[in-house]
């Protein structure tokens, strides 16, 4: 039951402002915040401040004592590595299109690639490890993604609405086949385009997504995601993949789960995310890393439908977004203004607190107590007594709980 330091990841999309100032310290940061990471990632593995104030990385607490920091069942099911990570994203431009592998995808591309000599820090790696990579993602402010394949049909409306001479076969190819199968065919077919082809057929695009926004037209938030990402990435087959999926404005407290081969691509905003500990990324396009093209096809799912949004069900100790991953639970806690109700949390799994807004008091059974301001967080781990949790001062006050999901999940 100890406060956690945790590792600020500075990359080019993140935001100046938004994490130092959830954290408190001065505003704007010299360069781009886009990530705070919180758990036992190799990469960057928080460090837990003792009551001595001595720091120590949660990776090695974790190697030197897994069972009783994960607890039994979450040590012998993982290998003794804490499964998900908790982060905050500071939004500020789109991150690239990505989908993530299954648990048996990714253990496949990782003995391949093991087998074939490729380090696992090499440009062209796919898979540096061979765990999944589910993930959460739930807004703090107003999140703008585009996330999963759009309805056939609805995709059908929108090329037509933005229709040119060069797209009109395209058109057509998934009008005669508005299903999963021909999504895939049309995706394929954009994404392996010669570039002579695309350079030739973009501009078309992206001057009839102009025409449309100046009508006022029916797609409007579509057209204008297609023109930001067509102004950041003039010759990239991602801009025009983006005309395939759900766009989506998730408020303050709504989630959406993103499964083994969804495709997707955040856009802007601030959320708190949750996510399998692994690094195996997928990419599509608008970055300028490796895009493996044949891979992604065999990663991606062409499952056509409206994205789900959630919203939290009442659980014992907050809302809980529920989801089939194995890896990862999040739960949020919620005190309006005068609200001095107790929340209390079980023991048994390794739990992450993080405090989003206000200040919350931490008591645990044997009569330690802990207070959580303001994007400050903690680590529970399993052999820690329950707590109880309950808003300190007369504000609005918001917790996270990130723990290991349930051990009868697959």
């Amino acid at each position: 039951m100890e406060l956690l330091r945790n590792a600020v990841r500075p990359y080019a999309w993140g935001s100046r402002t938004t994490i130092p100032e959830l954290q408190g310290r001065e505003v704007p940061s010299p360069h781009p915040e886009a990530e705070l990471w919180m758990g036992a990632h190799p990469g960057d593995p928080s460090l837990v401040i003792g009551a001595d104030g001595v720091e120590r990385s949660l990776l090695e607490l974790i190697e030197a004592d897994p069972e009783g920091q994960l607890g039994r069942d979450c040590a012998q099911r993982w290998e003794n590595r804490l499964p998900f990570l908790l982060k905050i994203l500071a939004v500020e431009e789109p991150l690239s299109m990505q989908a993530h592998p299954s648990a048996g995808q990714a253990r496949e591309g990782y003995a391949r690639e093991e087998a074939a000599g490729i380090t696992r820090d090499a440009p062209n790696r796919n898979y540096p490890d061979p765990t999944a990579k589910p993930e959460l993602v739930c807004a703090l402010t107003e999140f703008h993604a585009l996330a999963g394949f759009r309805d056939p049909h609805r995709t059908v409306e929108l090329l037509r609405a933005v229709e040119t001479p060069g797209l009109a076969k395209y058109t057509e190819l998934l009008a005669a086949q508005p299903d999963s199968d021909g999504m895939r065919a049309l995706f394929t077919t954009w994404i392996t385009l010669p570039q002579a082809t695309l350079d030739e057929l973009l501009p078309e695009v992206l001057d009839a997504c102009v025409l449309h926004v100046k009508d006022h037209g029916e797609f409007d938030t579509e057209c204008r995601t297609i023109l930001e990402l067509g102004e950041a990435h003039p010759r990239d087959a991602g801009v025009l993949a983006a005309l395939l999926l759900n766009r989506l404005i998730l408020g303050a407290g709504e989630a959406i789960y993103l499964p083994a081969g969804n495709l997707h691509l955040y856009l802007h905003g601030t959320a708190v995310e949750i996510l399998a500990n692994s690094d195996n990324i997928l990419r599509c396009g608008l970055t300028p890393k490796h895009v493996d093209v044949p891979e992604l096809l065999r990663v991606v799912d062409f499952t056509c439908c409206d994205m789900p949004v959630l919203r939290g069900e009442a659980g014992d100790c907050g809302d809980v977004y529920t989801t089939d991953a194995p890896e990862f639970e999040l739960v949020r806690c919620e005190w309006g203004a005068g609200d001095r109700g107790e929340l209390r949390t079980h023991g048994g799994r390794p739990q992450i607190l993080l405090c989003t807004a206000g200040a919350v008091s931490v008591r645990a059974d044997d009569g330690r107590s802990v207070e959580l301001a303001r994007g400050q967080s903690m680590w529970l781990p399993a052999s820690n007594p329950p707590v109880t949790l309950r808003p300190v001062g007369e504000g609005r006050a918001q917790l996270f709980r990130a723990t290991s999901g349930s051990v009868h999940r697959r």
